[in-house]
């Protein structure tokens, strides 16, 4: 069959997507890149929000728009909780999504050596899923209804697999998970070891060139943890979702920390990994959530100097306790804040890539665009700055050092070093 396949939302859909490539490509299937060339679109959903609901009921419709003869499989989070029919050939939940090839074709038996798939997935980095699910009760969250209890992936798998993407030839790994930092925690996990011994394994018994954390829970680190980035391939990025400055707040949110033991992970952080990123999410117009309250979050927030900060207007999810809590936000006061915060992150985010104007990081080049000026490319240095360049060598897929010398809009305009690749 030739497959398209399309994700939406987090990072952990997109490796879960990317594990279905391997697969596919595995059993002799061809990928293709647009829904209108395939026999099967398969789409990876979204229902964090109402707005990630809507996209992934918008998306269902496009595909079969776009393809009516193909075969339409819809998967993920949406596809879990949505109480309406799909205009879908097959919905997979998310406990099945694992073998969604099997429910496909189950007659399927060729196998062939796992082809290269990375022009048809063009990143530089891999997602690779470490664990599924969450047993925290935040009061905002339907993800934890739609993908489950805690449950732990085996490290042979991890290490398997993050042997088999770097034999593909990608630079960067980034462990992906729902909550990533409970890592071993859960009753058959613990023989698997914790989410520290794990880095320690990867770091040890891999060629990995660099290895970055998605979000990670601000309770599961200890000043401990911080001694792994003594290792420089594990990126200085840590994304700690705050979700709100006001204690008051995180209360009724069921969030299991204070705004001071987030101010003392903070400070430790940057005392142990100098020029690390913290970046992190914010929900504004809460339940509850009044002026004095929101005030003492945005200045929280403006306190902790976060590198990036990712804004949501509270989203009421049925089943979760928050959507019938008493004095839910306004709409218009919802977007109001959301505005504020987010002009807040833009200054924030410029204050610090302006501390690294003149330096010199390594980036991991991503993407080229042709211009006038010839070859224009983009990529990421390990504490998540964007930095684009110009460079007539093809720089896809390298780590180059590149120096930093002003920030412009999305990002930071850099120089490349002379040891770049020939053209």
């Amino acid at each position: 069959m030739r497959v398209y396949l399309e994700s939406l939302g987090c990072k952990l859909n997109q490796s879960e997507v990317e594990t279905l490539a391997h697969q596919f490509a595995a059993a002799g299937h061809e990928l293709v890149t647009s829904a209108e060339a395939a026999d099967l679109c398969v789409l990876n959903t979204c229902t964090v929000t109402h707005v990630a609901a809507r996209k992934s009921r918008q998306a269902t419709h496009r595909l079969r728009r776009l393809n009516p003869h193909a075969r339409l499989v819809v998967t993920g989070c949406y596809a879990e909780l949505a109480n309406e029919p799909f205009d879908a050939d097959l919905v997979v939940g998310n406990a099945d999504k694992h073998r969604l090839l099997d429910l496909i074709q189950p007659a399927t038996s060729f196998q062939q050596p796992a082809p290269d798939i990375r022009s048809l997935l063009p990143r530089t980095r891999a997602f690779v899923k470490i664990q599924d699910g969450c047993d925290n009760a935040c009061t905002y969250c339907i993800v934890r209804v739609a993908r489950g209890p805690q449950r732990s992936r085996p490290r042979d798998e991890i290490l398997a697999e993050i042997r088999a993407r770097i034999a593909e030839g990608y630079k960067e790994i980034v462990l992906t998970g729902v909550h990533v930092g409970a890592y071993g925690k859960d009753a058959t996990g613990t023989q698997q070891g914790d989410l520290h011994s794990l880095i320690t394994d990867i770091l040890t018994n891999t060629a990995v060139s660099r290895l970055r954390l998605s979000s990670i829970e601000p309770w599961d680190l200890s000043p401990e943890f911080f001694t792994l980035w003594q290792d420089h391939r594990l990126c200085r990025h840590l994304h700690l979702p705050l979700q709100s400055g006001c204690d008051a707040t995180l209360q009724r949110m069921g969030r299991r920390y204070t705004t001071d033991t987030f101010a003392q992970i903070v400070a430790a952080a940057r005392e142990a990994i100098p020029g690390v990123a913290i970046t992190t999410d914010l929900i504004v117009g809460f339940p509850g959530e009044s002026d004095e309250e929101f005030a003492t979050s945005y200045e929280f927030v403006a306190r902790m100097a976060f590198a990036r900060l990712h804004v949501f207007p509270y989203s009421a999810r049925p089943g979760t306790p928050a959507a019938t809590a008493p004095d839910q936000v306004p709409p218009a006061v919802k977007k109001a804040r959301a505005r504020q915060m987010i002009a807040l992150g833009q200054r924030l985010s410029v204050a610090f890539q302006q501390a690294f104007v003149g330096q010199t990081l390594e980036v991991l080049w991503e993407h080229r665009r042709n211009t006038s000026r010839g070859y224009t490319w983009s990529g990421l240095t390990d504490n998540y700055i964007r930095v684009i360049s110009t460079s007539e060598a093809d720089l896809t897929n390298t780590l180059l050092p590149a120096r930093l010398i002003a920030v412009t809009p999305g990002g930071m305009r850099g120089i490349v070093s002379n040891s770049a690749p020939a053209p």
